[in-house]
């Protein structure tokens, strides 16, 4: 693993130029270019703001506290975290699949293509974060929230979530070249984990729920659990997972990278044949 990180980082310069070409390539021919980064996680939140914050305003208010008065902010927090992930997650499961005549002509590391996804779909979130800085600000000088410490939350959350997309784009990439469904089952396992997440509602709705308690430790054992609450806890200090959370989403994201990164070398000379 050492000498694979070591060969990525020899390439570095190649994978600038992968993500700036799948970049230009998405946007190429769209009028709003990368406005479109922004126009959709902003149309989704304005949905379930809607829903949740005018409809079912009284349950959100219970639930959320003192931070239902900027429930806007815990959404587009959440749902900009959140399309980085689903983008990522979605486009690794065809990463090799997509560039084969690429990865077959060029002597780059492998590994190099599905990570350029995960930090294409990053840059899109990096554009999106002086929206979540304004809207902020805005609710900070209405007093409705005191950001502070709480802005260090902001590195960690990326890190580990970083770390979690690019083991699971390594397991996806290599394991969608040798069967074709994984593409398609993902499609499903993500529109299952938008709503198995604390993104949209806070996580003590479903600690205070009367959900069994082994249902809830696999719950919690989700790795995107207590990294969104990271992304949450940058405005919101309360959200912060506690001490056993937070081991269980960094030791898991770990573990996943390494995982996906054995899979990765171990699937390497079958899905080469293959492509």
């Amino acid at each position: 693993m050492t000498s694979g990180v070591a060969a990525l980082w020899s390439a570095r310069t190649s994978l600038r130029i992968l993500v700036r070409r799948d970049l230009a390539v998405k946007y190429q021919q769209s009028v709003l270019g990368y406005f479109w980064s922004l126009i959709e996680p902003l149309g989704m939140g304005l949905i379930y703001w809607f829903v949740f914050g005018v409809l079912y305003s009284g349950a959100t208010r219970r639930h959320l506290g003192e931070a239902a008065g900027s429930y806007p902010l815990f959404l587009i927090t959440g749902i900009f975290a959140w399309m980085w992930a689903s983008s990522a997650l979605t486009e690794a499961a065809n990463a090799l699949t997509g560039q084969s005549r690429l990865i077959t002509t060029m002597n780059l590391p492998r590994p190099i293509f599905p990570i350029g996804r995960v930090t294409g779909r990053f840059a899109e979130y990096l554009a999106g974060l002086p929206i979540l800085a304004a809207v902020a600000a805005l609710y900070a000088s209405q007093g409705k929230i005191r950001p502070g410490w709480s802005l260090l939350a902001l590195p960690l959350a990326v890190a580990v979530q970083f770390v979690l997309l690019v083991g699971l784009a390594l397991l996806l990439s290599a394991g969608n070249v040798l069967m074709r469904d994984i593409e398609r089952t993902m499609r499903l396992i993500i529109r299952l984990l938008f709503y198995a997440t604390p993104i949209i509602y806070p996580l003590d709705l479903v600690r205070e729920s009367g959900m069994p308690g082994w249902l809830k430790l696999g719950y919690e054992l989700n790795p995107l659990v207590g990294i969104f609450q990271l992304h949450h806890a940058v405005w919101y200090p309360d959200e912060f997972p506690d001490a056993r959370l937070l081991t269980v989403t960094v030791s898991g994201s770990v573990l996943v990278l390494a995982f996906g990164w054995w899979a990765f070398h171990r699937l390497e000379p079958a899905v080469l044949k293959e492509l």
